[in-house]
């Protein structure tokens, strides 16, 4: 039987998908967690690390973050700060009260998360403020002003 594939499709191992035979995949209950067709995780989900969802946006005077950590408890997040970079890490914790297959749908992150945010300006480290209420999370960063002045007396 001749080979009709590409040499691309040859050198991947990949095939057309009119050319592979036909497959359906079983009907199943859905629990929310990302199964293959045999059943088995697509991922290992124990040290998996989810990304922070985030808003950055700037007023004349300072860049703001925003970010849902609701269910995180303010002594379980860590905020590290450069003139240029912000980093959250946290981890959202559960208590495991029902069985994985008594679960219809499972969707909510619980653990481990982090995001970095590249700041479009530079910021007054130390003047930066983080708040907490009703699970928004809200870091305000002033931007450094470039144009202030200072004058200096020579020392003699």
């Amino acid at each position: 039987m001749k080979d009709n594939r590409s040499f691309f499709e040859k050198l991947t191992g990949s095939m057309r998908m009119d050319d592979g035979p036909e497959t359906s995949l079983p009907e199943s209950k859905s629990n929310g967690k990302a199964k293959s067709a045999t059943g088995e995780a697509w991922f290992d989900e124990e040290g998996s690390e989810g990304e922070l969802t985030v808003d950055v946006y700037q007023t004349p005077s300072e860049i703001v973050i925003k970010s849902m950590v609701a269910g995180v408890k303010p002594e379980d997040l860590d905020i590290s700060i450069t003139r240029d970079m912000v980093v959250i890490k946290g981890k959202r914790e559960t208590e495991r009260f029902v069985k994985d297959e008594d679960y219809f749908h499972q969707e909510l992150y619980w653990g481990s998360f982090s995001r970095t945010i590249m700041l479009p300006a530079e910021v007054e480290v130390e003047e930066a403020d983080a708040v907490e209420k009703h699970g928004l999370l809200l870091i305000r960063l002033p931007k450094i002003d470039k144009n202030k002045q200072t004058r200096l007396r020579v020392k003699g």
